[in-house]
């Protein structure tokens, strides 16, 4: 697996992803490679092959973007079905990440799949930091280019379902992110509060 060049590749095609997803831009993937290296760390992954693994499909997990919207797991893996094999991935370890990509399907489904449960944590990484409130405002606005249009109180609202609903799948994101995320949980309902009392 050459994965430095199975890497750049896909980097480079994020380059030319529609201007207007200010969320799912490639700055988010090379947050969730990020997150995806720290958690797997600090779950004790070891090994190479496995660490190689969650760190392609960290790189393509919203590849799928580059073609289509809704669907853009599976329009992903399809993409890494096409360029990987050229960069010597074996076909059982395309299908191990396209497996991790499909987890990240929201609602979330990484099973008992430890690097998918990775995965999934880290590309929601955001939801326990400081930074959840700007990345929030660029999703927000992601969704108002699609027509999707949501003024403070119902886009409030909508956090407030997401937050509520939402788990880590990990011992490691638990700890660092649960506590924090709660935190802003609770900066949603105060915001919802004040928008209601007025």
């Amino acid at each position: 697996m050459d994965c430095p060049r199975a890497e750049t590749h896909v980097l480079d095609l994020l380059c030319h992803l529609p201007a207007d997803l200010s969320y799912h831009g490639r700055h988010h993937t090379l947050d969730v490679v990020t997150a995806a290296a720290a958690l797997a760390a600090a779950e004790g992954i070891a090994d190479a092959e496995q660490l190689a693994l969650l760190r392609t499909a960290a790189h393509y997990h919203d590849a799928g973007f580059l073609t289509t919207y809704k669907g853009h797991e599976e329009a992903g893996c399809a993409l890494a079905r096409r360029v990987l094999p050229g960069f010597g991935y074996a076909e059982a370890h395309v299908e191990r990440i396209c497996c991790l990509i499909m987890a990240t399907q929201m609602p979330q489904a990484p099973g008992e799949e430890p690097l998918a449960r990775i995965l999934c944590d880290a590309d929601l990484d955001y939801l326990g930091r400081p930074d959840y409130w700007p990345i929030s405002q660029t999703l927000r606005a992601e969704l108002a280019a699609r027509g999707q249009h949501y003024d403070e109180a119902a886009w409030l609202r909508l956090q407030e379902e997401f937050l509520t609903g939402h788990r880590y799948w990990t011992p490691a994101a638990t700890a660092r992110r649960e506590a924090p995320k709660q935190a802003r949980l609770a900066e949603v309902r105060a915001q919802l509060a004040q928008l209601t009392a007025s």
